[in-house]
């Protein structure tokens, strides 16, 4: 399988979808914002329900994993994932 990009508003609607499926809420009652810091890497803060909570990197990999398996039919656990920070595109996860 060649690499394929999913771009930031891909990223934040798989985490969208992730966390509407994890709390049983609907997708456009979640907000996101990805973060990248040199120290901590890649984390997201979302807000749902009047509540604010941060994922992980390994949390959007969860996420991105859930959204390729439920969206795209792909076997999401067959496939590598990488985040990276592009000084044009902002955060970008490749899939390979």
């Amino acid at each position: 399988m060649e690499k394929t990009a999913i771009y930031e508003q891909d990223i934040i609607n798989a985490i969208c979808i992730y966390i509407a499926d994890k709390y049983y809420i609907q997708p456009e009652e979640v907000s996101v914002e990805l973060i990248y810091d040199d120290e901590t890497g890649f984390s997201a803060e979302i807000e749902m329900n009047d509540r604010i909570q941060q994922l992980s990197e390994l949390n959007l990999i969860e996420a991105l994993r859930h959204w390729l398996g439920t969206e795209h039919g792909l076997d999401s656990m067959s496939v590598a994932l990488e985040l990276e920070l592009n000084d044009d595109e902002g955060i970008i996860a490749y899939v390979s």
